[in-house]
C-alpha cells in the first residue's frame, strides 16, 4: 500500500488497524486504484474568528472551537472545507463567553483558557492536551490522517492519541465486557444481537464517547461520527488508543476533568441531560413477549395486587396489533382496548405499547398508504423503496432522519393516547430487517437537509424514531410527561428515551454483565437503564430471578421481561421463599421512590450521573479500576448485589469516608474490603455516614396512597455532607416553569451534638405538613432538640434511634446530649 507522510521529518508506520480497515480497497483483482494514506503535514499558520481557530497544512484545514473553559472541538477537512455544522447529538453548539489566549513560539501554538491548554506542534501538527500545571492529559501518537473512499466517497478518518502504561479507559454505551476497556477494540454499528454472548460486539447502541484516568485525572473523548466507527484502546498497540470511522468528518471533543464525574457533566452539556420522567416509571413494571389475549393481561395484573406486590407498569408486545400493523389492535385479543385500559388505569397500572418501525405493505393499511403517498419511506440509490421482511412480513421503513417524517409519526399516536395508553417501547430500530440483518448502505436519507446513505443515518435511525414518539406524545398528552424506551440509539438518546440492555439470557453471566452494562451506560450518559430481570431467553432458576430482582432494584429502570417460549416469569412464579423475598425488595424500591426520584433531578438539572462505579468515587485508587460490581446509586447508598448462586457472604469494598449497614445501622469505616453476610433476603446494602434518605410508605402503586408524611432517614456524620430531596407534581412540566421544590439538606455533628439543616429554592408547595425523623447513629444519648430556637421535647430514643416529628417547614435542627 502507498503511504504518503506529508511532513518527511517523521515516520508513521501503517498499523494492523488501518490494513484491515482500508485492505479491501487496494484489491488490484477488485480494479479498484491503491488508496493514498494522507496525513497532516507541518501547520503553516493561523487564522482565528472569534473562539475558532483554523490552521492549515497548505492543504487541509484543522479547526480548533473553545466551546467552554473544559471542552474543545477539532475537526478536519482533508482539502480545507468543511462540511456544513450539523449534529444529532449535539443539536446546538452552545458555546459559552470563555476567556482565551492564543502563544506562538517557535516550537508550538498553544490556545489556553482558565482550565485547559490546546498544543498544535508546529514539527508534526501533533494536538495534545494540558491542564492548568502544563501536565499533558491527551497527545496525539500520529499526526490525524485519511484515506479517500473511492467506493461511496468522502473519506475514512483516524484519530490516535498516545496510550499511557497505567491508562485506563471507561464508557463507550453497553459493550458487553468488563467495566475497564483498557486492551480491547470496538465497533459501533447497531446491530440486534439475540441473546448475546459477553464480548461480543457490537449490540444495540453508538455512544462513541470514552472517559480516560491516567495518573489520577480524567479526560475525555467523544468523536461526534455516526458512521461505522471503532475504538481501540491499547489493543493492537499498548502504547496507542485509537479511534476511527468509514466516513463523516474526523471531529471530536475533548472534555476535561480532572474527575470523572466533571467529564460526564460535561459532556451532558453537550449532549442534553434526561428530562424528568412521570414518576410512576420508576416504579415496577411487567412485561412479557407477549400477554395476550386480555385475560391473560387482567389475570396477571390481578395477580399483582391479590398478591401485594407493587407494580406501575404492564407491557403489551407485538400480539395485540392486528398481523404485528402498528397503530391497530387485534379485535379478537383485545376486543375494547380502551375499556381495559381503563380498568387497568383505575387498578393503578398503566399500560404501555410497543411500536416497530416496519410498516406492512398493504394498499388497505392506512398507515402504509398514508406515508406511501407522501413519500416518507426510505428509498434505495436506484430509487426503488426499501423493503424487508420483518414481523408484519414485507415492509417498508420511514426516513425518521426527515423532520415532516418525524411530524406525521410522531402524530400517529393520537389514538392510542386517546384510550389511555401511558408509554411506548420503541424496538427493532436498529434498523433490524430479518436475514439481511439490517438497510443496504445505498438507502438514502433526507437527515434532516444534509442527506446521506445508509452508512451516514444507521446509528442514529433509532434514535431518530423514538425522538418523533417523545415529541409527538408529549404534544398529544399535553402537559403529562411521555414515558418511551428504545433498543437503539445513538448519543444524544437520553434526551428522548429511557433504555434497556436488550435481548439478554437467563444466566448468572448475564446477571454480571447487566450490572456492567447499567454502570457503563449511565457514565457514557445513558441514565435511564436497566435490565430484562431474569433474562429474556433461558429459564432462571428462583434463586438466579431473585437475586435479579434485588440488582433490579437498583437500576433505574426495573422491568422484567421474558421470551414466549419461556415458562412464566412474575415476581411470584418460583413460590416461596422466593415471592416473599421478590415482594421485599420491590416494596422497599417503593419506599425509596423519593431518593430514586431526586437523584433523577440531580441528573437533570446538573447532569450527575445516576449510577456510579466505584471508580467513579476514587479514580485516585489505582485498584478501583478494575473493581465492577459495586456502584453507588446517586452518591449516597452503595449496592452491591449477589453475582453467583449459593453465595452466604461476600466481600465488600467501601469507598473512604463511614457507611452504614442499611440493614443492622452498624457503622463501618471505609477504605478498605468487608465481609458481608449474604443470606437469600440480603445484599449488602450501605449508606453514606451523613446522608439524608427520604422515604415514602410502602404503595401498590405510585399515586395509590396519599402522602400524608415523609420519613427522613438521617445517618449521623461528624463531618458535613449534603443531600438533595426534589419533590414536584410527578406527571406535569410544571418543573420546568420553577414549578418544583428543591430540598437541600446540610448534616453534621461531633461528640456533643448534630445539626441538621435546610434549605429550600421551586415554588412547589406539598400536601403533606410533617417530616417523621429517624436518625441513626447519634454518638451520644440525645436530651435536647432545637428546632429553629425553640425547644422541642416530644421525641423518642429507643435502640439507638431518634424518632420524632416536625414540620417540613424547618430550617436549623440542633440535636444536644
Amino acid at each position: 500500500m502507498e503511504e504518503k507522510v506529508l511532513n518527511p521529518d517523521i515516520e508513521v508506520p501503517l498499523t494492523e488497524v488501518e490494513e484491515e480497515g482500508f485492505r479491501h480497497l487496494n484489491n488490484p483483482a477488485d480494479g479498484i486504484k491503491p488508496i493514498v494514506k494522507k496525513y497532516l503535514g507541518s501547520p503553516s499558520g493561523v487564522e482565528q474568528s472569534g473562539n475558532k481557530f483554523y490552521f492549515t497544512d497548505g492543504e487541509a484545514k484543522v479547526e480548533v472551537v473553545v466551546v467552554t473553559p473544559e471542552i474543545i472541538r477539532v475537526r478536519v477537512a482533508p482539502h480545507g472545507v468543511f462540511l456544513e455544522e450539523f449534529s444529532y447529538a449535539v443539536p446546538k453548539l452552545e458555546t459559552k463567553k470563555v476567556k482565551f489566549d492564543l502563544h506562538e513560539d517557535i516550537a508550538e501554538f498553544r490556545i489556553s483558557t482558565e482550565s485547559i491548554n490546546c498544543h498544535i506542534s508546529k514539527k508534526d501538527f501533533f494536538i495534545s492536551f494540558s491542564d492548568q500545571e502544563l501536565r499533558i492529559t491527551s497527545m496525539d501518537a500520529v499526526p490525524m490522517h485519511w484515506e479517500e473512499n473511492t467506493q461511496f466517497g468522502g473519506y475514512y478518518v483516524f484519530g490516535t492519541k498516545v496510550c499511557h502504561p497505567q491508562e485506563t479507559f471507561f464508557g463507550l454505551g453497553d459493550k458487553a465486557t468488563e467495566l475497564n476497556l483498557r486492551g480491547k477494540r470496538f465497533k459501533n454499528w447497531n446491530t440486534d444481537a439475540y441473546s448475546f454472548a459477553w464480548n461480543q460486539d457490537p449490540l444495540y447502541r453508538t455512544i462513541p464517547f470514552y472517559i480516560s484516568v491516567n495518573e489520577g485525572v480524567a479526560h475525555g473523548i467523544f468523536f461526534d461520527n455516526t458512521f461505522k466507527s471503532q475504538f481501540d484502546f491499547g489493543a493492537e498497540d499498548k502504547t496507542k488508543t485509537s479511534f476511527w470511522a468509514d466516513g463523516g468528518e474526523l471531529q471530536y471533543y475533548y472534555i476535561h476533568g480532572p474527575h470523572m464525574m466533571d467529564v460526564v457533566k460535561r459532556y451532558h452539556i453537550l449532549t442534553g441531560t434526561h428530562p424528568m420522567p412521570p414518576l410512576w416509571a420508576l416504579g415496577y413494571h411487567q412485561c412479557r413477549w407477549s400477554y395476550y389475549p386480555e385475560s391473560k393481561v387482567r389475570a396477571v395484573t390481578k395477580g399483582f395486587r391479590d398478591k401485594k406486590i407493587p407494580c406501575d407498569g404492564i407491557y403489551l408486545d407485538i400480539d395485540y396489533m392486528d398481523g404485528y400493523r402498528c397503530f391497530t389492535w387485534n379485535r379478537k385479543y383485545f376486543p375494547d382496548p380502551r375499556k381495559m385500559i381503563k380498568e387497568l388505569s383505575d387498578q393503578g397500572f398503566k399500560t404501555v405499547v410497543i411500536i416497530d418501525p416496519g410498516i406492512r405493505v398493504d394498499d388497505n393499511y392506512a398507515i402504509f398508504k398514508e406515508g406511501k403517498d407522501k413519500k416518507y419511506f426510505c428509498r434505495r440509490s436506484d430509487d426503488y423503496f426499501m423493503e424487508g421482511h420483518v414481523w408484519p412480513g414485507r415492509c417498508q421503513f420511514p426516513d425518521f432522519t426527515n423532520p415532516d417524517v418525524r411530524e406525521w409519526w410522531g402524530g400517529l399516536f393520537d389514538e392510542l393516547v386517546d384510550i389511555g395508553v401511558a408509554g411506548v417501547w420503541n424496538d427493532m430500530n436498529e434498523p433490524a430487517v430479518f436475514g439481511a440483518g439490517t438497510f443496504p448502505d445505498d438507502v438514502r436519507h433526507q437527515y434532516d437537509g444534509h442527506r446521506g446513505s445508509h452508512r451516514k443515518a444507521h446509528n442514529v435511525y433509532g434514535m431518530q424514531m423514538v425522538r418523533s414518539t417523545y415529541d409527538g406524545l408529549r404534544k398529544l398528552m399535553k402537559n403529562k410527561r411521555p414515558f418511551t424506551i428504545t433498543r437503539a440509539g445513538y448519543s444524544g438518546l437520553q434526551r428522548y428515551a429511557s433504555v434497556w440492555t436488550g435481548d439478554n439470557v437467563a444466566s448468572w453471566e448475564h446477571m454480571k454483565l447487566g450490572n456492567i452494562q447499567c454502570q457503563r451506560l449511565s457514565m457514557s450518559g445513558v441514565p435511564f437503564c436497566g435490565t430484562d430481570i431474569g433474562g429474556f431467553s433461558g429459564e432462571p432458576d428462583g434463586e438466579l430471578f431473585t437475586r435479579w430482582i434485588q440488582l433490579g432494584t437498583f437500576t433505574p429502570f426495573m422491568r422484567s421481561h421474558s421470551a414466549g417460549d419461556t415458562k412464566e416469569r412474575e415476581p411470584w412464579s418460583f413460590g416461596e421463599p422466593y415471592t416473599t423475598i421478590n415482594r421485599k425488595f420491590i416494596e422497599l424500591r417503593y419506599r425509596l421512590l423519593p431518593y430514586l426520584y431526586s437523584t433523577f433531578w440531580e441528573h437533570h438539572r446538573y447532569g450527575f450521573p445516576i449510577l456510579r462505579p466505584v471508580v467513579m468515587q476514587e479514580q485516585d485508587v489505582q485498584s478501583n479500576h478494575f473493581r465492577q460490581d459495586e456502584f453507588t446509586y446517586g452518591d449516597k447508598i452503595l449496592i452491591c448485589p449477589v453475582l453467583d448462586p449459593g453465595i452466604a457472604r461476600r466481600t465488600v469494598y467501601l469507598p473512604k469516608g463511614d457507611w452504614y449497614n442499611f440493614w443492622n445501622s452498624e457503622l463501618v469505616e471505609g477504605g478498605k474490603e468487608v465481609m458481608v453476610e449474604t443470606p437469600l433476603d440480603i445484599i449488602p446494602i450501605f449508606v453514606k455516614a451523613g446522608s439524608v434518605i427520604p422515604e415514602y410508605p410502602v404503595q401498590q402503586y405510585v399515586g395509590e396512597k396519599e402522602i400524608e408524611e415523609v420519613k427522613l432517614n438521617v445517618y449521623y456524620s461528624d463531618y458535613e455532607v449534603n443531600s438533595f430531596y426534589f419533590e414536584d407534581y410527578g406527571e406535569t412540566f410544571a418543573y420546568e416553569q420553577d414549578i418544583y421544590l428543591e430540598k437541600k439538606f446540610i448534616v453534621n455533628g461531633d461528640a456533643g451534638q448534630m445539626t441538621i439543616s435546610q434549605s429550600l429554592e421551586g415554588l412547589y408547595t406539598p400536601r403533606y405538613e410533617n417530616y417523621h425523623f429517624s436518625v441513626t447513629g447519634l454518638p451520644f444519648k440525645p436530651s435536647n432538640i432545637l428546632v429553629d430556637n425553640k425547644w422541642f421535647t416530644n421525641f423518642t430514643y429507643r435502640n439507638d434511634k431518634l424518632e420524632f416529628r416536625f414540620t417540613k417547614n424547618f430550617k436549623h435542627i440542633k440535636i444536644m446530649k
